[in-house]
């Protein structure tokens, strides 16, 4: 076999082996279920998700809201759901509070009691994750975290934390998260009618 397609293949057997891990955990299984009745459980009230990440989170963050404003497998409603992704709201904020303050004072400043955050972070140790987490808290708002290795400081923040299996680099954190993401939002559709 031709080094590049071998390299190509073990790529995906890697992905396979930490989806498998991921999906033989039971419990792994009862927290995304736990997190989707967490988020039915708010939006039937009339509250919203808010959804924030960095980098590739961030992108997960704002699919999941999408999917959620939009359309995901059926024609229905739009849900309540947000991601922290303004540019001008960062960058501003950056520049005058500092980046740990991007997702904070955003939440400070829509958040309600009820809501529930999303945090995204695959090292489960970013600042401003961890602030906003706070800043939920505070709230008197509800945190699904999706975190990697071993939770970093998120772990014992959140109401519900789901972790993808422990790997050397965060592409595969990322793609047990978006396997969570794709769950929750059908999770939402199927039970929030």
């Amino acid at each position: 076999m031709d080094k590049s397609v071998a390299l190509v293949r073990d790529n995906f057997l890697e992905a396979k082996k930490i989806l498998d891990e991921f999906l033989f955990d039971t419990e792994n299984l009862e927290k995304i279920s736990k997190a989707g009745k967490v988020m039915v459980n708010a939006l039937k009230k009339g509250n919203k998700i808010i959804s924030c990440g960095n980098g590739g989170s961030m992108c997960d963050a704002m699919h999941f809201a999408e999917e959620l404003t939009g359309r995901f497998k059926d024609n229905r409603k739009p849900i309540a759901a947000i991601s922290i992704s303004d540019a001008s709201h960062i960058s501003c904020v950056g520049n005058d509070y500092g980046y740990e303050q991007v997702f904070s004072r955003y939440i400070t400043a829509i958040g309600k009691p009820g809501d529930v955050l999303l945090a995204i972070s695959t090292s489960g140790n970013s600042g401003n994750i961890l602030k906003g987490i706070e800043s939920a808290k505070n709230k008197k708002m509800k945190v699904v975290g999706l975190t990697g290795k071993d939770g970093g400081k998120m772990e014992g923040l959140c109401d519900v934390e789901i972790r993808a299996p422990k790997s050397k680099y965060s592409d595969r954190a990322q793609e047990i998260h978006i396997k969570v993401i794709h769950s929750l939002i059908d999770f939402i559709e199927k039970f929030l009618k």
